[in-house]
C-alpha cells in the first residue's frame, strides 16, 4: 500500500483547532485569534468595484505595484530605502512564513523558534526538512527570551531565528534594548532573522518596536492584513525585507507556491491602507477595554496569575490546579460553554497556561469569566483525571 510522506505523518492538527471543533453551537468563543470586526467598508467596496472592473485575472507574482509601494511607505519610518521592490504579496501571513522557511532552510538545518509560539512555526520547519529548536519564553521574564538560552541552541547548521512581537499567544512585546540584544545575537551567529510582526498595529501602551531599521539587513518580515484590518478570510499577507536578494528569492519561490495573490482583493487592501488608516487604532481601543476587563477578572481568581499584555489580543495566564493539565482544564471549561485554548497547544513551555482571545464584546467576556471562575472553583475540589487528555 502506498504510504504518506514523513512530513505529513510528522505534523498534527493544532490544539486550538481541536477545541474549536469540539465546541457547541452556543459556546462563547475565546479560542480563535479572529477579530469580531468586519473589514473597513471602503475596502469591501473597492474589492467589489475591482471585480466589476475586470480585475479577476492573474497578477504579477510580487503583486500590485501600487499596493507594494503603499506597504513600503508604511515601513519607511524604519527603513527609508524601502521601495515596492522590497515587498512580495502572499496569500496570507501563513503563506509568507512557509515561503520564507523554504527560502532559508535545507534538509538537516535547524531554526530557532520561541516556546510558547504560534502553532505553525514548528510544523513549517518540519515541512521544510529542518529541525525546529525551541527557545524558552518564560512567564517570569514576561515571555521575552534571554540571549543565553538562544546561544545554547546554536550550532553550525542553525540558519535562522524566529521572533514574534507582539506575540501570539502571550501578547508580549519588547523594548528597543531587548530588540538590539536579540539582533546582536543573530549578527554574531550569522543568522537570518524572521520577524513576525502581524500585530504591530494592536499595541497598547508603548510604541511598536520593529526588527526593521535597527542596522541588520538579514531580516525578513512576514506580515498579514488579517489582524490589522480584520481580513482573516481574505488571506492577504506579504513578505518585506531591506535585503534585495531576499525578496528576489522569495518572489521566485512564491510563484511555485501560489503563482500570485488575488487580483481584485489587492485593490481592497490598498483602499484600506489609503482611505481607512485609523481603522486598526479604532479596533485597538476596543481591544484595550476588553484586555483590561479580562485581566482584572483573571487576576482576581484564586490560583490564576497573568501579565497584562502590551500587544495583540490574547492573555496567557498561569492557571494552577494541582494534577490538572492545561488540556484537562480547557476541556472542563468547554463543558460549561466557553472555548479557550490549552497552553500546551503552543508548545511545551505553554503547559500550565491557558490562552484567551479577547475578540468578543465586554458583556460576553464578563459572562465567560463568570463561567471560568466557576469551573476553576469546582475542579479545585475534584480529583485530577486518572489519565490526562491528549491533543
Amino acid at each position: 500500500m502506498a504510504e504518506f510522506s514523513d512530513r505529513a505523518n510528522a505534523i498534527q492538527p493544532t490544539g486550538v483547532r481541536k477545541m474549536f471543533d469540539l465546541a457547541g453551537q452556543d459556546a462563547i468563543h475565546l479560542g480563535l485569534g479572529e477579530p469580531d470586526f468586519q473589514p473597513p467598508s471602503v475596502a469591501i467596496d473597492a474589492f467589489h468595484e475591482a471585480m466589476k472592473a475586470g480585475h479577476n485575472k492573474y497578477t504579477t507574482t510580487a503583486g500590485l505595484h501600487a499596493l507594494r509601494e503603499a506597504i513600503a511607505g508604511i515601513w519607511q519610518q524604519y527603513e527609508p530605502n524601502l521601495t515596492a521592490d522590497s515587498v512580495c504579496m502572499t496569500m496570507s501571513g501563513t503563506n509568507a512564513l512557509l515561503t520564507t522557511y523554504l527560502a532559508f532552510l535545507s534538509e538537516g538545518d535547524n531554526i530557532l523558534i520561541p516556546d510558547p509560539c504560534f502553532p505553525l512555526y514548528g510544523p513549517h520547519a518540519v515541512i521544510s526538512g529542518a529541525e525546529p529548536r525551541f527557545y524558552p519564553c518564560t512567564f517570569e521574564n514576561e515571555f521575552v527570551p534571554t540571549v543565553e538560552d538562544l546561544e545554547a541552541l546554536v550550532d553550525d547548521r542553525t540558519k535562522a531565528v524566529v521572533f514574534n512581537f507582539p506575540s501570539n499567544p502571550t501578547g508580549a512585546t519588547i523594548t528597543p534594548r531587548e530588540r538590539d540584544e536579540l539582533l546582536e545575537f543573530a549578527r554574531r551567529n550569522d543568522l537570518w532573522v524572521i520577524t513576525d510582526e502581524v500585530y504591530d498595529r494592536i499595541i497598547y501602551d508603548r510604541p511598536h518596536v520593529s526588527f526593521l531599521g535597527a542596522g541588520y539587513d538579514n531580516v525578513v518580515m512576514v506580515q498579514s492584513f488579517s489582524k490589522t484590518f480584520a481580513m482573516t478570510g481574505w488571506r492577504m499577507g506579504y513578505i518585506l525585507s531591506p535585503n534585495a536578494e531576499v525578496v528576489k528569492q522569495m518572489t521566485k519561490l512564491q510563484y511555485y507556491i501560489t503563482a500570485c495573490s488575488t487580483d481584485a482583493m489587492q485593490y481592497g487592501v490598498l483602499a484600506a491602507i489609503q482611505r481607512a488608516p485609523d481603522y486598526p487604532s479604532e479596533m485597538r481601543d476596543a481591544f484595550r477595554r476588553r484586555r483590561d476587563l479580562i485581566c482584572e477578572r483573571l487576576n482576581g481568581m484564586p490560583g490564576v496569575s497573568c501579565h497584562v499584555p502590551e500587544g495583540a489580543f490574547y492573555v496567557f495566564p498561569k492557571v494552577a490546579v494541582p494534577g490538572w493539565s492545561s488540556v484537562d482544564i480547557a476541556l472542563e471549561i468547554l463543558k460549561d460553554g466557553v472555548v479557550c485554548s490549552p497552553g500546551s497547544a503552543f508548545g511545551a513551555a505553554g503547559e500550565g497556561h491557558l490562552r484567551f482571545a479577547y475578540t468578543i464584546d465586554v458583556e460576553k467576556i464578563s459572562e465567560a469569566m463568570d463561567i471560568v471562575e466557576g469551573v476553576l472553583t469546582r475542579i479545585k475540589h475534584l480529583p485530577p483525571p486518572e489519565q490526562s487528555a491528549a491533543f
